[in-house]
C-alpha cells in the first residue's frame, strides 16, 4: 500500500499475505512510533488562567473526590487519571453493543469493554496464539506469535522477531501476516467480525471469528497446529476472585462440528462466559486442555503441544478455581499442508454477557442478541457454531459494501483507511444496544412524554435501544452536541439505530428531572434537566442511563444553544436519508418545543440568537458572546429546516412563522458577523471576535447534506471565501499545512490561544469541514485538510482505533477514542452527492401523510 510505506520499512519480508486487502492501515511487527505524546493536565493551563479557574478547581476536586474515594465510583471526566497513551491497539472484535475485545496490531489482547461503557486496559498475556509445525513426525518449529518477551509463562518460545510479520487492518477486519523463518511458510490470519450495514441481528453478536491462512511454499508436506490460549478473565482482580470453571463442549448441528473450551468467568455481577472454538471438518482435528495455570511457567501444556502436535483433550469439567487463583484453557486445530499447497483453519472467540446490570445496579437489561440466542448465559455454543458456520457470508456482504470505495481510483488510500478504520468506535465506543421486552417498559419510558410519541414503543421493541460514549474516557452516553457529528455513520450505515436514539432523546426532550444540584464552572444551583430542551447526554454507564440523564455536570446546558437546534436539523436530516414519514410526524411536536424553547435566546427580536457570553454550546470551553458564526449559522439553518418539514407536512401557520424568522435572521446574520472574507467568530467586538473559526459554516454543511444548500439561507460567494479563508490560515499556516485545521486562527496566521479548546485541532470537526468544503466544490482542499489529520493521528502518532477528541501541534492530545470523528462518514455522503450530480437520496415529495 503506497500511503502506508513509512510504517513498513522495517519489514523483512516479501510475503504479501493470503486475501489482504490493499487498503488501509499497515505497519510491521516491528514497527516504533517515534513520538509519545502526553494527555492534556493541570500543568498544561496558561497561568492568565489558572487563577480565573480557582473556583472550578476546588469545586472539581471536592466532586471527584467525593465520587472516587466515597461513593467508590468512576468519575465522568477524570480530570486527574487521564487514560495514557499506549500505541498498540488494533481493530476491535465484536459486534455493535455487546461489548469488545480489542486486539493490539502486535498480536496482545489488550482492552477490554465487557461491562457496558467501562473499560479496562490491561494485556493479558496468556491470550496467545502459538503456532507448531511438523515434518516427517518431528515437532521443527514451535512459536508463540508474539513480540514480547514477558516474565510470565517462562517455559514458552516468546520473542517472535517482528521483522518478519506485518499487520493490516480495514474495520471489521484485520489480516496479521507471519512468515517463519527458515521454514518456507506464511501464516495470514484474518480476523472478521459482524459488522455489517444494515443488518439488525448478526451486527449485534458478541463474537470474533479468526482464520489461518497457511502457505506451505516447501516441497515437503507439513503438519500445521495453531493453538488459541486464553485466560478465564480479562487480566482483573476478578480473575482471581474464585469460583470460576471450564469446561469442553462440541456442538453439531446442520451437518458441521465446532469444539472447544467453555470458560465460565462467575463474578457477582454481570457474570460472563467465554468460548474459544474451532470448526472440525475433513482433514482438521480439534483437541483442547480445559485448564491449565496461565501464572505458572505453562511448560506443561507447551510440552503437550510440542510433543505431537496436538493437546490432550481431557473430559469433564476443571475444578472451581480457589481465591487468588486464576485459569486458562487452550483449543488447537490442526491440518496437513500439502507441498506447495495451502491449508485454512478456523477458529473463534465468544463471550457471552446476555443480563447487564448498569453501575447503578438498579435494572437487569438484555443485550440485543438475546433476542435471537437467549438470555439464560448458555448461548456460547451456539455462538461459536454459528460465527464459524457464517463467517463466509458475513464476508461478501462486508466486501461488497466496502469494494464500490476501495476500487474508486479517484480517492486515495489513505481515506479509505480512514473511513473504514474510524468505525471502530460504533462497536468499542462503550456501546451498549438492548432488547426490550414486551412484557417489561422502563420507567422513563411510562411518562407523559413518551405518550405523546405515537411509534416510540413499536421502534424501540423491533430495534431496541442503543447508546455510545462521547468517548472512552468522556463516560456520557448519546452525548448530543458531540452525535451530531458522528450521527452521519449511523444514519447511513445502521438508520434504525438512529431512528432508536431520537426517539430517546425526544422522550427526554418531553421530561424533566426538578432535582437541584451545583455545576462545576459557575458554581450556580440548577435543576438536573428542564421541559422542552434537549439533554446533552442521557446517562453514566456507572449511574442508570436512560432513567437518569445529563451526566455532564461541568456547566448547565439547558442554556446551551446548540443543543435544540442539532435535534430540529438531524430530524431532517434523519427522514431526507430513510424517507421514514412517520417518524418525522412523531418529531414535528417535539421540534416545534424545542425551536420555541430556542427563540428566547433572541433576545433583541432580530430573526436571530444569542450567546450569552460564557461557553454554552459545543466548545465548553470557549467563550462566545452575541451572534455568533457556529450557534448563529446553525439556527437559520435550523429554522430553514423547520419551514420546509412544516411545508412537507400541511403546516402552513408554522411555515409561515419561520420564513419571516428566517428572512430577518438572514439579514442580521450576515449584517452582524459578514468582514467580507469569512464570519466572524462572534459579533463581541472582544480582542478574538475576529478570529477565523474552522467550523463556522456548520450550519450549511447540514444544509448541503440535506440538499437543501440550492435554496440559500447563506449567499455561496461567503461560504466558498469563508472556506478558503479557513483553508488558507486554519489549515495551511498551521503546522505546515500537515495537521488539519486549528479551531481558531487570528486574521494574521497566529492561532488563536484565548482557550484550550481554540488552539486545538478536533478531529472530527476536521472531517466535517473537510465533507463541507467537497460539498462546496473544494474537493482537493477537502481531502488535503482531512488527510493532516488521518496522517497525525495513525501515522504520526500511534493513536489507531483510539481517534481523539483533539490535539495541538506539539507536545499534548485530549481524550483519546472519542466519538465526534465518526463524522467522517460526511464525507462519504458529500461524495456520493456529487457523484449522483444530484442532491444524495430523491428530496422527499411533498405532503406524505396527506395525499
Amino acid at each position: 500500500m503506497a500511503d502506508a510505506g513509512p510504517l513498513m520499512q522495517s519489514y523483512e519480508g516479501s510475503a504479501r499475505g493470503r486475501g489482504v486487502e490493499t487498503a488501509g492501515w499497515r505497519l510491521c511487527l516491528a514497527h516504533r512510533f517515534s513520538e509519545q505524546r502526553q494527555p492534556y493536565g493541570a500543568g498544561d493551563v496558561p497561568f492568565r488562567d489558572v487563577l480565573r479557574h480557582v473556583g472550578l478547581a476546588l469545586r472539581y476536586f471536592k466532586w471527584w473526590y467525593k465520587k472516587t474515594r466515597i461513593e467508590k465510583k468512576s468519575a465522568f471526566i477524570d480530570l486527574l487519571c487521564a487514560v495514557p497513551l499506549q500505541q498498540i491497539y488494533g481493530c476491535p472484535l465484536g459486534g455493535i453493543g455487546s461489548g469488545t475485545i480489542t486486539r493490539g496490531w502486535r498480536g496482545e489482547f489488550c482492552r477490554w469493554q465487557l461491562n457496558p461503557g467501562k473499560y479496562h486496559y490491561e494485556t493479558v498475556i496468556a491470550d496467545q496464539f502459538t503456532v507448531c509445525l511438523r515434518r516427517k513426525g518431528q515437532t521443527v518449529y514451535q512459536q508463540v506469535l508474539s513480540v514480547e518477551k514477558p516474565s510470565a509463562l517462562q517455559g514458552w518460545n516468546w520473542g517472535y522477531c517482528g521483522r518478519y510479520a506485518f499487520y493490516h487492518a480495514l474495520y471489521p477486519r484485520a489480516w496479521m501476516v507471519y512468515e517463519l523463518p527458515g521454514q518456507n511458510v506464511v501464516l495470514t490470519c484474518r480476523q472478521i467480525s459482524p459488522v455489517i450495514p444494515h443488518d439488525y441481528k448478526d451486527s449485534s453478536l458478541p463474537v470474533g471469528v479468526f482464520i489461518w491462512e497457511v502457505e506451505n511454499n516447501s516441497e515437503e508436506p507439513v503438519d500445521v497446529s495453531i493453538m488459541f490460549t486464553l485466560q478465564n478473565g480479562t487480566g482483573t482482580k476478578g480473575d482471581r476472585s474464585g469460583g470460576h470453571w471450564n469446561e469442553p463442549f462440541a456442538l453439531q448441528d446442520g451437518g458441521e462440528r465446532v469444539a472447544g473450551v467453555l470458560l465460565h468467568h462467575c463474578t457477582p455481577v454481570n457474570p460472563f462466559t467465554f468460548a474459544v472454538a474451532a470448526r472440525e471438518k475433513a482433514g482438521t482435528v480439534i483437541t483442547h486442555l480445559t485448564a491449565f495455570d496461565p501464572a505458572g511457567s505453562g511448560r506443561d501444556v507447551w510440552q503437550d503441544l510440542l510433543q505431537d502436535g496436538k493437546l490432550e483433550s481431557p473430559t469433564g469439567k476443571s475444578k472451581q478455581t480457589q481465591n487468588g487463583e486464576v485459569t486458562a484453557a487452550a483449543v488447537c486445530a490442526s491440518c496437513t499442508v500439502p507441498a506447495q499447497g495451502h491449508g485454512t483453519l478456523e477458529l473463534a472467540l465468544v463471550w457471552d454477557m446476555p443480563r447487564v446490570h448498569f453501575g447503578s445496579k438498579e435494572r437487569l437489561h438484555l443485550r440485543r442478541y438475546t433476542r435471537f440466542f437467549g438470555s439464560n448465559g448458555d448461548a456460547a455454543p451456539a455462538l461459536s457454531h454459528y460465527a464459524l458456520t457464517h463467517y463466509k457470508e458475513w464476508e461478501r456482504k462486508i466486501e461488497a459494501w466496502q469494494k464500490p470505495i476501495l476500487e474508486d481510483s479517484q480517492l486515495p488510500s489513505w481515506y479509505k483507511s480512514a473511513l473504514f478504520n474510524e468505525l471502530y468506535f460504533m462497536t468499542d465506543g462503550g456501546t451498549i444496544w438492548l432488547d426490550l421486552p414486551p412484557d417489561c417498559l422502563p420507567q422513563d419510558l411510562q411518562g407523559p412524554g413518551a405518550a405523546k410519541l405515537s411509534h416510540l414503543l413499536p421502534v424501540l421493541r423491533e430495534y431496541g435501544r442503543f447508546a455510545y460514549l462521547e468517548g472512552q474516557e468522556y463516560r456520557m452516553y448519546n452525548t448530543y452536541d458531540v452525535h451530531f457529528y458522528a450521527s452521519f455513520a449511523l444514519v447511513m450505515l445502521w438508520p434504525k439505530l438512529q431512528i432508536s436514539l431520537q426517539y430517546d432523546i425526544a422522550v427526554t426532550v418531553l421530561n424533566e428531572d426538578v432535582q437541584p444540584r451545583q455545576y462545576l464552572v459557575c458554581g450556580k444551583t440548577a435543576q438536573v434537566k428542564v421541559k422542552n430542551v434537549v439533554p446533552h447526554d442521557i446517562g453514566d454507564p456507572d449511574d442508570e442511563p436512560w432513567q437518569r440523564v445529563n451526566a455532564y455536570l461541568m456547566h448547565d446546558t439547558a442554556n446551551w444553544k446548540d443543543l435544540n437546534l442539532k435535534f430540529v436539523l438531524q430530524v431532517y436530516r434523519d427522514y431526507y436519508l430513510t424517507h421514514d414519514a412517520l417518524y418525522l410526524q412523531d418529531m414535528w411536536p417535539v421540534c416545534q418545543a424545542v425551536m420555541e424553547s430556542e427563540l428566547k435566546f433572541d433576545t433583541d427580536n432580530d430573526g436571530l440568537i444569542e450567546n450569552g457570553g460564557i461557553a454554552d454550546q459545543t466548545y465548553d470551553a470557549w467563550v462566545v458572546d452575541g451572534a455568533s458564526a457556529y450557534c448563529g449559522g446553525l439556527w437559520l439553518a435550523a429554522v430553514r429546516m423547520m419551514c420546509e418539514m412544516a411545508e412537507v407536512l400541511g403546516d402552513t401557520e408554522t411555515r409561515q412563522k419561520y420564513d419571516a424568522i428566517l428572512q430577518k435572521g438572514k439579514e442580521s446574520f450576515e449584517r452582524l458577523l459578514w468582514n467580507g472574507k469569512y464570519y466572524n467568530y462572534d459579533s463581541s467586538g472582544s480582542s478574538t471576535s475576529s478570529s477565523i473559526m474552522s467550523d463556522q459554516c456548520a450550519g450549511q454543511w447540514f444544509l448541503g447534506a440535506c440538499g437543501l444548500d440550492q435554496k440559500e439561507v447563506f449567499p455561496k460567494s461567503h461560504i466558498v471565501s469563508a472556506l478558503k479563508t479557513i483553508f488558507e490560515k486554519n489549515v495551511m499556516s498551521f503546522a505546515g499545512g500537515k495537521m488539519g485545521a486549528v479551531n481558531g486562527m487570528r486574521p494574521d496566521g497566529v492561532p488563536d490561544t484565548s482557550s484550550v479548546q481554540s488552539s486545538e485541532v478536533w478531529v472530527g470537526v476536521v472531517y466535517a469541514l473537510a465533507a463541507t468544503m467537497i460539498q462546496e466544490g473544494l474537493v482537493q482542499e477537502g481531502f488535503h485538510t482531512a488527510e493532516g489529520c488521518y496522517r497525525t493521528v495513525w501515522e504520526h502518532l500511534g493513536m489507531a482505533f483510539q481517534t481523539p477528541e483533539a490535539y495541538c501541534e506539539k507536545k499534548v492530545y485530549r481524550s483519546l477514542a472519542y466519538m465526534r470523528p465518526l463524522s467522517i462518514w460526511s464525507m462519504q455522503l458529500a461524495l456520493e452527492s456529487k457523484a449522483r450530480q444530484a442532491p444524495s437520496p430523491t428530496p422527499p415529495q411533498k405532503n406524505p401523510l396527506h395525499p
